[in-house]
C-alpha cells in the first residue's frame, strides 16, 4: 500500500507575539482534518504546534503536491486566519499566506510542506520535526549526522543495508537548481555545499541500494518569495527510521548537539537549536532560542499510532542546558557578528535602508 504523508504549516497568528499558537487556530484545524477523514479525503491525520506555527501532518493515498491535499491545508490557514487570527488581533495574522488565491499547490505560497510517498513496511516509524525561529537550512547538520557520519549512525558501519550509503539531493534556493550527491564517496563535495545554510538546503535523502526515500524537508525561503522579510521560514522534517533506516535512536542523536542556526529574533541572529518536548514549543526569550519539536508515529494501513513526544526525555536535558549557555555566550555580541547575521541575509532588513541613508555620506579613502 503506497501511503503518503504530508507535513504542511504556517504562521498565521501568534499569541503574545511570536511565542505560541493559539489554542483555537488548534482546535479549527482539528475539525476540518476530521471532516475530510469522515469524507475518505485523508486517512488520519495529527495537528500540533511549534512555537507560533500550526502544523498539519497528514496521511493519504493522493501522491505528493496532490491539489486537493494542499487545498485543504491552504483552506484551512485561510479560514483559522479570517476567523479567528484577524477577529483575536492575534500578531501576525496570515503572515505566512503570501497569495492572494489558490494555485494547485501551497508550494511557493508561503507555508512549508515536507511530503514523502513510500510503499508502508511490515512496521513503519515515521518521525516528524518541526523548528521554529530559524530556516531550512538548520536540517543541513542534522541530516549530515544522521545519514553520513558513522560517528553518529552506528548503521552505517554495522547494517548491510546501509553500509552503500545515501544519496543526498541539495538545493540551490538561489538559483532554484538542485544536484544529488552520492555519500560516502563524494561527502567533501556535499560539506562543501551544504555548510552554506542561507543556499544549499537538503531537500531529500535517498538509500543508494534501492533509491528509497529516507527523509525530505521543506525548502521554502519566505524572504526570497516575498522580496522582504516576512518572519523566518520554520522548517519541517519528515524521516523514516528503522530495518534500512538509521534506528530513531540515531537520528535523534543528531538533534544532541545543539548546533548554530541562522533566525531567532527577527530572523537576523545566529543561536543555538534546543530540541523541547511539545509543552515547551513555544520561544519567548529574545523571542526563542530556536527550538525544534519531534514526534515519533508508527503507521498501519495509512493510520498513525502515537504520537511520542521525542524530546520529552532527560536524556536531553543536558543539550538543552548547554543550548542556554551558548545562547547567554550568543547574546553578549548583541548587534555584533557572528550574533547578528552577514550582510547577504541582513539584505531584507532595515540595513538597505541605512546604506541608502549614508551613502552620500561616503567619501573616498586611501588604501592601507
Amino acid at each position: 500500500m503506497r501511503i503518503t504523508t504530508s507535513l504542511i504549516k504556517a504562521d498565521i497568528g501568534g499569541v503574545a507575539g511570536h511565542v505560541v499558537v493559539h489554542p483555537k487556530l488548534e482546535e479549527l484545524a482539528r475539525k476540518k482534518l476530521q471532516e475530510a477523514k469522515e469524507t475518505g479525503l485523508i486517512i488520519d491525520f495529527y495537528v500540533y504546534h511549534a512555537g507560533d506555527d500550526l502544523q498539519l501532518f497528514m496521511t493519504h493515498t493522493r501522491g505528493e503536491n496532490n491539489p486537493e491535499i494542499h487545498k485543504l491545508a491552504w483552506d484551512i490557514f485561510v479560514e483559522a486566519t479570517e476567523k479567528i487570527s484577524k477577529p483575536l488581533k492575534l500578531y501576525g495574522a496570515g503572515q505566512d499566506l503570501l497569495k492572494e488565491a489558490f494555485s494547485g499547490n501551497v508550494r511557493g505560497m508561503g507555508p512549508g510542506v515536507a511530503e514523502m510517498e513510500f510503499e508502508e513496511r511490515k512496521s513503519e516509524p515515521v518521525l516528524v520535526f518541526s523548528a521554529d525561529k530559524t530556516e531550512p537550512g538548520a536540517w543541513n547538520f542534522i541530516l549530515y549526522k544522521v545519514y553520513a557520519d558513522p560517528f553518529n549512525t552506528a548503521g552505517l558501519v554495522i547494517d548491510p543495508s546501509m553500509h552503500a550509503g545515501f544519496i543526498f539531493e541539495v538545493y540551490d534556493v538561489y538559483e532554484h537548481k538542485g544536484v544529488k550527491i552520492s555519500t560516502p564517496e563524494e561527502t567533501y563535495d556535499l560539506l562543501a555545499l551544504i555548510g552554506t545554510t542561507g543556499r544549499y538546503i537538503v531537500k531529500r535523502v535517498y538509500r543508494k541500494s534501492d533509491g528509497e526515500i529516507a527523509a525530505v524537508s521543506s525548502a521554502t525561503r519566505l524572504n526570497l518569495i516575498a522580496g522582504r522579510y516576512v518572519g523566518k521560514d520554520d522548517p519541517v522534517l519528515i524521516v523514516r527510521a528503522q530495518h534500512g533506516f538509521p534506528a530513531t535512536g540515531e537520528v535523534l542523536e543528531a538533534f544532541a548537539f545543539p548546533h548554530l542556526v541562522a533566525g531567532w529574533m527577527r530572523g537576523s541572529h545566529t543561536g543555538p537549536l534546543m530540541p523541547v518536548p511539545l509543552k515547551d514549543a513555544k520561544c519567548t526569550r529574545f523571542d526563542g532560542p530556536p527550538r525544534v519539536v519531534g514526534l515519533g508515529f508508527s503507521l498501519h494501513d495509512g493510520h498513525l499510532e502515537g504520537p511520542v513526544d521525542l524530546f520529552d526525555d532527560p536524556a536531553f536535558d543536558e543539550t538543552r542546558k548547554q543550548a542556554q549557555i551558548i545562547a547567554d555566550y550568543m547574546r553578549r555580541h548583541g548587534p555584533f557578528m557572528p550574533h547578528r547575521l552577514g550582510p547577504e541575509e541582513m539584505e531584507y532588513t532595515t540595513l538597505p535602508v541605512v546604506l541608502e541613508k549614508l551613502k552620500n555620506r561616503f567619501v573616498p579613502v586611501e588604501a592601507e
